[in-house]
């Protein structure tokens, strides 16, 4: 008789199941959260880049109705572009749809300030940092290389979270002392020299030869040295 029970009870659980979870209504979150991973799995980032995606969040005056099957996702086909309305459709037996306005950005890794640096601070692990920023926010050329730039020195004032381009650091400033490096395949000799431009790793710079008085346009090839093939 105890085994009657408890078989009949398992039963009525089963049967009752699906209607409970028939009956939860939907939340925004999950309707949130569906939507960008629709769009996680369905967008294909840029080379060397990721996908940042904001999903808008739902007016709360809008009520969200019951479904008793699982929501379905789409986007259009050829959206091309930073603004996309994703599909939230429920197909049961009182359908309904719903459209979620999201925004995706195409991001690259770069290097930002840590904190404000100051001008002529130079730049070690501890004032700059990668980060992934948008690329409609990158002005000009972006640099993702720390080794190229760790001990460049800060031409202006970097304020906190910007981007670091090649135009506000100089590896080798103008006033350096630096090592002339000039070499062929067969010999190679080095002289002081002082840089009379600004430039950054294998950027061509002038330097005035400090021996026989002559203004050269080697390379920067690293902290306080230039290299000029003969």
């Amino acid at each position: 008789m105890l085994n009657t029970k408890i078989f009949l009870f398992i039963i009525s659980l089963i049967v009752l199941l699906p209607l409970a979870i028939s009956a939860t209504s939907v939340d925004r979150i999950s309707v949130i959260d569906l939507a960008k991973k629709h769009l996680e799995d369905n967008i294909i980032p840029p080379r060397g880049g990721k996908v940042a995606i904001t999903v808008a969040n739902i007016d709360p005056r809008i009520v969200i109705k019951p479904c008793q099957q699982a929501l379905s996702a789409n986007i259009p086909e050829n959206h091309g572009g930073r603004n996309v309305n994703v599909k939230i459709s429920c197909d049961d037996s009182t359908p309904w749809v719903m459209y979620l306005p999201a925004k995706i950005e195409n991001t690259f890794a770069v290097l930002v300030a840590k904190n404000t640096i100051e001008k002529g601070t130079v730049l070690t692990e501890n004032t700059i940092e990668l980060q992934f920023i948008a690329l409609n926010k990158i002005r000009g050329k972006k640099l993702s290389d720390k080794a190229a730039i760790l001990g460049s020195k800060a031409k202006k004032r970097i304020a906190k979270g910007k981007v670091i381009s090649p135009k506000n650091v100089c590896l080798i400033c103008k006033g350096d002392s630096v090592t002339i490096i000039a070499k062929s395949d067969s010999f190679m000799i080095k002289t002081r020299g002082t840089a009379i431009s600004d430039g950054n790793l294998h950027q061509q710079i002038r330097v005035k030869n400090s021996r026989s008085g002559k203004i050269i346009t080697p390379k920067v090839s690293a902290m306080n040295q230039v290299t000029i093939h003969l």
